[in-house]
């Protein structure tokens, strides 16, 4: 079935063959003579769109349109008419008319437009369900939001692994959800009444990460001027979570090693060793155990279980729901009246490929709450920023025309990736230790590219 039609038209032979036709072309039809009958048939349950006359006796179509779109807003409304008048098709549609139809009309172009008018009130109806499901949910279901094959497999084998207390390593792209994830395994876990400890070992320079990690004493190093606490003793008991360790040097890689093993750290400066309980989750956006910079008796330490979040493009199912999720609460959160996404907002969402995952969903989703004159389509496809030297930059020296510049392509490739290192690295071709002392020389800190949370 193509959709539902509600016809009305009170003309007996245009509408027995109107709706003769419409059946034909795969359509069920609820024909009748007047507009007030039509509307007691009318509910929010509806999942049609209606086809009306103009001109008839009693409620005429303009006045049918305006009672139908007030009970069931942006319901489309097509209307025929037998009497050329142009003003009266531009009032219609300023109204609010899907479509305004001379007669004699063409049957095939009106066919093709009540299947348009189909499909989007389909849309409107798949919407107002999700917002209706995500009301609804509770526990898991409330923290991973998503329906799809993919991402309730992922919730069932999250669940077995929260029971099982074992180190994990969670698999996915950038964006994809990897630190919602891991907090869902602590929360769901026998430990989470204790700490869930986070760390990305990407934002912290190399320098540091140790000290992070297991602490440090007071006087261990030239600005160690107190004693402080590591993410390993932070997380005793509870969950310690390492994102992006790929990136994690070789030489920690075996200190973190030695602490798995044997269930003890040392703070920096100090030979007293400290026991530690606590379960690793780590994250990677690639294969650890085909990465020959990470080693393998740590990959198989860590690799007790492994969880794959799907990519946003292989849970297609989970856009539309996951934009109005965030959309909701970007609107209460700043006290705005929520903006229902239109049929084409939709279609465009489901049609982009969603490089950046959900992270880069949510950050649309916002910025459609917050800014009601833009449409999906001008969030999704902004036109490109110019890397042109300003007029009052070509009077300065070269060196500094120079440095400007490159500022600019870094600063330019942190927000594309949304301050991933690992990515700048590989798109600018540069050292990991050039790149932090650019970053410093032009003051670009990596925190003011991050769009959210994993």
């Amino acid at each position: 079935m193509r959709g539902t039609v509600m016809l009305i038209d009170d003309e007996a032979m245009i509408r027995q063959s109107t709706e003769q036709w419409l059946k034909i072309a795969g359509f069920e039809v609820l024909s009748f003579d007047n507009a007030e009958a039509g509307l007691v048939a009318l509910d929010e349950q509806f999942p049609g769109i209606i086809v009306s006359d103009v001109k008839m006796p009693g409620m005429d179509g303009l006045a049918l349109m305006a009672e139908a779109q007030q009970r069931i807003p942006e319901l489309p409304v097509i209307l025929i008419t037998g009497h050329g008048d142009v003003d009266m098709a531009i009032k219609a549609m300023r109204e609010g008319a899907y479509d305004f139809i001379e007669k004699p009309f063409v049957p095939e172009r009106l066919v093709e437009t009540i299947h348009r008018a189909c499909e989007k009130r389909r849309l409107m109806l798949e919407n107002l369900r999700l917002q209706q499901d995500l009301s609804s949910q509770t526990g898991l279901d409330a923290k991973i939001i998503g329906t799809s094959p993919a991402i309730q497999r992922l919730k069932r084998e999250l669940l077995k692994c929260a029971e099982l207390d074992t180190n994990v390593i969670i698999y996915g792209e950038t964006g994809t959800g990897k630190e919602l994830v891991a907090q869902c395994l602590h929360e769901f876990s026998a430990r989470n009444g204790n700490n869930f400890v986070p760390l990305n070992c990407g934002a912290i320079p190399e320098a540091l990460i140790e000290s992070e990690l297991f602490g440090h004493e007071a006087g261990a190093f030239t600005s160690a001027d107190k004693q402080r606490v590591g993410k390993f003793e932070y997380a005793n008991g509870g969950t310690l979570f390492l994102d992006e360790i790929e990136i994690m040097p070789v030489n920690l890689q075996v200190k973190l090693l030695r602490a798995l093993q044997e269930g003890v750290i040392e703070r920096l400066g100090s030979n007293k060793p400290i026991a530690v309980d606590l379960r690793v989750v780590a994250a990677s956006k690639v294969d650890l155990k085909t990465d020959e910079a990470f080693r393998q008796d740590l990959y198989y330490r860590l690799n007790v279980t492994q969880l794959h979040i799907p990519p946003l493009r292989e849970r297609e199912e989970d856009i539309v729901l996951l934009f109005e999720h965030y959309a909701r609460h970007a609107a209460a959160q700043h006290e705005r009246e929520l903006r229902r996404a239109t049929a084409q907002d939709i279609q465009n969402l489901e049609q982009y490929n969603w490089p950046g995952n959900v992270r880069e969903l949510r950050n649309v989703a916002i910025r459609y709450a917050l800014d009601g004159s833009l449409p999906v389509a001008d969030i999704l496809y902004p036109p490109e920023p110019m890397l042109a030297i300003e007029a009052e930059e070509s009077t300065l020296p070269l060196a500094a025309q120079v440095a400007n510049f490159e500022s600019k392509v870094i600063s330019a490739s942190l927000s594309r990736h949304q301050g991933n290192i690992k990515a700048v690295l590989e798109e600018l071709d540069l050292p990991r230790r050039t790149l932090n002392q650019k970053m410093a020389k032009y003051g670009l800190n990596r925190a003011d590219f991050l769009t959210g949370e994993e």
